[in-house]
């Protein structure tokens, strides 16, 4: 449980199922808040915990703190930091699913960096889940079906799909796009057959405290007064270089490639019209910028990814190794809509996406996530 909206609901739906259910209530601490005030005070964590807590007094649920914050700094921080220092732009809050994986862990989002709201995080290996089941807040749906052997090749299994939310604004399954389906195979999303109206009206129903809270919109170990490129000061040491026009004309200074996502404006004062971040030179240290946001420069009508997490063992298909590739749908970015596409894989972890439109303002570094419909197939990063 985060201490949000949808995690009570989850919670409740699950305490007032007519199933008999033993339940108990995990609340993932995932930063430590000394590493930025040298005090226990000042972040949101705790009010989360608060309410947590008070949710599940009220629904006679046993409630514990788990604190990761060691792992979510060794093995999901300080890489994103080395990825960041070089201008690409990473994404925690998919690659964390894997980076802190446990036997018998079921995973999912550690708090997350780049999206608004405060995902789930890991469970540590005290928890034993080879008889218990993991619930959790996410607006994703799962599919499970019986395969027999002429399907998979093995005896007869539980299959398990990833589907998209119903919630096409709420949908959560990009940032679950790279676990694998032994770990989803217990896992239980109660509202992702919700929107976001359905899970407010059943919590002020139930009676919930949580049911008013806003989402959370900021990331509370970066603070309310400081950019998240200010927060990455703190840790990354200035690295100044220059910003230049397609033809090599130096217009201004950067102090770190980390301050700039591929297509946002630049904020270049003393110029006629708005620059816009079109490329990074990390070789040397340089911005390229262009002055129109649906400039040539930023349109994409394939992209290079590398990677790949397949969430079935066996996949990609086998159509996606043919010539003329596979039909997919893909998100490159969490809150968009699913693009069509066309995806040619070279290998296992290679690939190519073709778009059937220009696409603007994809970065090295970015998660691209693949649909057959609404069935997430898995994500890779893109490169180029």
């Amino acid at each position: 449980m985060s201490g949000g909206v949808d995690s009570s609901v989850t919670a409740s739906i699950l305490a007032r199922s007519e199933k008999s259910l033993d339940l108990s209530a995990i609340f993932m601490r995932n930063w430590d808040t000394r590493d930025e005030s040298g005090t226990e005070k000042g972040c949101e964590w705790e009010k989360d915990w608060e309410d947590v807590q008070r949710v599940c007094k009220l629904l006679d649920i046993p409630c514990r703190m788990i604190d990761l914050s060691r792992e979510y700094w060794n093995r999901v921080f300080q890489p994103a930091l080395e990825v960041w220092s070089h201008g690409q732009t990473p994404n925690p809050d998919v690659s964390c699913n894997r980076q802190v994986e446990r036997p018998w862990i079921i995973l999912f989002t550690i708090q997350c960096l780049h999206c608004r709201e405060i995902k789930f995080g890991a469970l540590l290996d005290t928890l034993k889940l080879q008889d218990g089941w993991l619930a959790t807040g996410h607006y994703a749906r799962l599919e499970r079906s019986r395969a027999s052997n002429s399907d998979t090749g093995h005896s007869d299994v539980d299959r398990v799909k990833l589907l998209r939310g119903v919630d096409p604004v709420k949908d959560q399954s990009y940032w679950l796009s790279s676990v694998s389906e032994a770990q989803i195979r217990r896992a239980l999303f109660p509202i992702g057959h919700l929107s976001k109206g359905d899970v407010r009206k059943l919590a002020v129903d139930a009676g919930l405290p949580t049911a008013s809270r806003r989402e959370s919109m900021g990331i509370c170990f970066v603070g309310k007064k400081r950019s998240f490129s200010s927060f990455l000061d703190g840790y990354l040491p200035p690295n100044p270089g220059t910003i230049v026009t397609l033809d090599g004309e130096v217009i201004a200074r950067h102090q770190g490639l980390w301050h700039y996502t591929i297509g946002q404006n630049a904020r270049i004062s003393g110029r006629p019209k708005r620059m816009f971040v079109a490329a990074k030179r990390p070789e040397k240290n340089q911005l390229i910028v262009v002055d129109d946001r649906h400039h040539p420069e930023l349109a994409r009508l394939m992209i290079r990814v590398t990677g790949f997490r397949w969430i079935w063992d066996e996949h990609p298909p086998p159509e996606a190794f043919q010539a003329e590739g596979m039909p997919i749908s893909v998100k490159f970015r969490s809150v968009m809509q699913p693009i069509p596409s066309v995806l040619r894989v070279r290998d296992r972890n290679k690939g190519e996406i073709s778009f059937m439109d220009a696409q603007y303002g994809i970065s090295p570094g970015q998660t691209a996530v693949v649909y057959l419909g609404a069935w997430c197939l898995g994500s890779g990063t893109i490169v180029e």
